[in-house]
């Protein structure tokens, strides 16, 4: 499976270009309609949602007793 190094997008006149590269350097656009993109952007939102608490989940510190933020604590 290829895995993505780049991306970004433009618009034209009447759509979006998707320009995706990948690690090796090989590069790929695709066209997509406003409503497309709207599509894709729901789908990572709901996607993200899901996961957020497995792929950003942080250890839970109850059992040292510092009740101070992290941010703070030395």
């Amino acid at each position: 499976m290829r895995q993505l190094a780049k991306f970004a997008i433009s618009i034209r006149e009447e759509d979006f270009v998707l320009h995706l590269e990948d690690d090796a350097g090989e590069k790929m656009d695709f066209a997509a309609s406003p409503e497309q993109l709207d599509a894709v952007i729901d789908a990572l939102d709901e996607l993200l949602a899901e996961a957020e608490e497995d792929v950003f989940e942080v250890e839970d510190d109850e059992d040292d007793g510092d009740d101070a933020p992290a941010a703070t604590r030395n």
